[in-house]
């Protein structure tokens, strides 16, 4: 019978970094350990489990879709039994939507089903520095959420923020109350295996109104999906990629699946990225003339690297504009190569 799994909860908002920091774990997983890892991702084009490689002793499941914090509640519970059940883990690694709150997560887990099973450790959260220059961030409901809930806090992408902006986030979260029980700078998402194992504190206690716009009509959202587009039903053709779409949290998500034989025009790829900088997050993996690549836009800042993904081509954009969908298929039909 499994019984009292370790289970760690790593969020933070869009574009922070989370699949990177788990990538970073899980190179320093014991040998000697299973681990599993559920990803959920808002869009309805599952990227972010394109970017682990398939390796011994890790069992990766992707609940796309939607928040599994507040609406997804059986839909996380049966992917949680189902995962557990497969790969009886060593550690469980959840990985939320960058705009989901976590506090939903922690309820689950808490729940009957899991509550001898699972043993919540601690929940961490990545942040940016350069989120402080931005309001909206600040002010978000969920970044407060993620923050306020976390035992850890991670700041980020140190090696690409002003020092001014990494002191004073620091200053930030170590003067948080309740206080973290750690507060670590990172670079590329890495923090040493051992932050895992810190205990988790009574977050219900700490912190009661985390999940209040769960019980606030006025904070509710929803999750839309195009019914004839489910990515289990459809698969795309050369030429003529899937293309899903959903909305939620004030933001609105676009998917796109190519066939495996469309390839991409790398540099055109690119500069259409690049062409839409406004955009919160745009983030695919691609086949193109040279090689297999990862593309991940946040707000213009563009990184392209490898990735071992070989089964498909898929994007997802996530933002707060309304955008014209069948527009943009054509821009990414314009990418590919003749």
């Amino acid at each position: 019978m499994l019984k009292n799994i370790p289970v760690n909860i790593i969020t933070g908002f869009l574009g922070v970094g989370k699949t990177t920091a788990i990538q970073q774990l899980l190179k320093q997983k014991p040998a000697t350990e299973k681990w599993a890892v559920l990803v959920n991702e808002f869009g309805q084009i599952g990227i972010d489990q394109t970017a682990f490689k398939p390796e011994d002793g890790v069992t990766i499941k992707e609940l796309p879709g939607g928040c599994i914090c507040c609406t997804m509640g059986l839909p996380l519970t049966m992917s949680l039994v189902m995962l557990l059940q497969r790969s009886k883990p060593d550690r469980l690694i959840i990985e939320p939507t960058g705009i989901g709150h976590p506090a939903g997560i922690i309820d689950t887990l808490r729940s009957e089903p899991f509550a001898e099973t699972l043993q919540i450790q601690a929940t961490i959260c990545l942040v940016d520095p350069r989120a402080l220059r931005d309001s909206k961030i600040l002010a978000h409901e969920t970044f407060q959420d993620q923050i306020n809930l976390a035992d850890v806090l991670i700041l980020n992408k140190t090696d690409m923020a002003d020092q001014a902006l990494i002191e004073e986030m620091e200053q930030r979260a170590n003067s948080m109350f309740p206080p973290k029980e750690r507060v670590i700078k990172a670079q590329q998402g890495y923090f040493d295996i051992s932050v895992l194992d810190l205990g988790s504190a009574d977050l219900n206690a700490q912190y009661p109104d985390a999940h209040a716009h769960a019980k606030a009509p006025e904070h509710s959202h929803s999750h839309t999906q195009l019914p004839e587009t489910n990515e289990s039903t459809q698969e795309p053709t050369p030429g003529h990629p899937v293309v899903l779409n959903g909305s939620g949290y004030d933001r609105n998500s676009y998917g796109w699946r190519f066939h495996a034989d469309d390839i991409f025009d790398l540099d055109r790829l690119s500069n259409w990225c690049r062409s839409k900088p406004a955009l919160e997050r745009i983030k695919g993996v691609f086949r193109t003339a040279e090689e297999w690549v990862l593309i991940n836009q946040v707000l213009g800042e563009q990184v392209v690297s490898p990735i071992a993904w070989r089964k498909d081509s898929r994007l997802e954009i996530v933002c707060a504009e309304t955008l014209n969908i069948n527009t943009l298929n054509e821009e990414l039909k314009d990418c590919l190569q003749v």
